[in-house]
C-alpha cells in the first residue's frame, strides 16, 4: 500500500482519501481504526455470565415474547440489545433477514427450500428449521440469485 502525506497550511482540517480498486477487510479495519470507531461485539447473557459471541458461530437471532436470543452450536443466549440493533452489529453479507423477528446467518445454512407456496423453508447446518416470511422472499431470492 502507497502512502502519501501532503502538507497544506491553506487546507482547514485534516482529510484522509483512500484510492483503492475494491475496499478490503484490510483497509476496512483501518478506517475503522482511523475513525475511532469502538469495535461492534454481540455479547450473550446464559446462567448469569455474559460471553462475547463469534459472529462466525451466530446461527441465527430471533426475537421472541419480548426478549431477543442469539442461537449458536453452544445453545441459546439472550441479549440485551433490540433486534435492528443486533442485525446492525453484525455483516450485512453474512447475515440476512428473513422475518420480522427473525435473521439469519448465511454461512450456517445447509439448504433453502423452495416448494412451500409462497414462502422458503430453511435448514440449517445443525438441523433446525425456520421460515422466510412472505414479505422477505423477494429479497432472499435476490441474495441467492434465482
Amino acid at each position: 500500500m502507497d502512502i502519501e502525506v501532503k502538507i497544506d497550511p491553506a487546507c482547514p482540517a485534516a482529510k484522509l482519501i483512500l484510492v483503492t480498486p475494491e475496499l478490503t477487510e484490510e483497509q476496512e479495519q483501518l478506517l475503522r481504526r482511523l475513525s475511532g470507531e469502538t469495535p461492534r461485539v454481540l455479547t450473550g447473557l446464559r446462567d448469569g455470565t455474559v460471553t462475547v459471541l463469534d459472529p462466525a458461530e451466530v446461527v441465527r437471532v430471533y426475537a421472541g415474547g419480548g426478549k431477543v436470543f442469539a442461537v449458536t452450536g453452544d445453545g441459546e443466549y439472550t441479549l440485551r440489545l433490540r433486534l435492528y440493533e443486533a442485525e446492525a452489529r453484525l455483516d450485512p453479507t453474512q447475515f440476512v433477514r428473513i422475518s420480522h423477528s427473525e435473521f439469519i446467518n448465511l454461512r450456517k445454512v445447509r439448504q433453502f427450500d423452495l416448494n412451500l407456496a409462497g414462502t422458503i423453508s430453511v435448514t440449517f447446518t445443525d438441523g433446525a428449521i425456520s421460515y422466510v416470511s412472505r414479505w422477505y422472499v423477494t429479497k432472499v431470492k435476490r441474495i441467492l440469485g434465482i
